[in-house]
């Protein structure tokens, strides 16, 4: 028994300590924004990947980063104004 509640402290110290590992009350909508950023930001840090993409694009890699820095203000669009109350509607039947 002490060993699951163990396992569970850590598991909430690492959601308070990283944003992105998430936690109960997270949306689909912050899941994937989450995700997007990390996939651009390792883009970003990673230069063998920045020139994979740089040749497949035919693009030079300043205009790659450019774009992968600017996609990450808003990698997924506005956020969806009823998501969170669609959620709640379900649960109710």
């Amino acid at each position: 028994m002490t060993e699951r509640f163990n396992i569970h402290s850590q598991l909430e110290h690492l959601q308070m300590k990283y944003v992105g590992t998430g936690h109960p009350d997270v949306t689909r909508y912050e899941w994937v924004v989450n995700h997007h950023r990390d996939s651009a930001a390792s883009y970003v840090g990673h230069q063998h990947l920045m020139m994979m993409f740089g040749v497949a694009e035919n693009e030079s890699m300043g205009r790659i980063k450019q774009r992968l820095l600017t996609q990450m203000l808003a990698p997924c669009g506005k956020e969806p104004k009823g998501a969170d109350e669609e959620d709640d509607d379900d649960d109710d039947e």
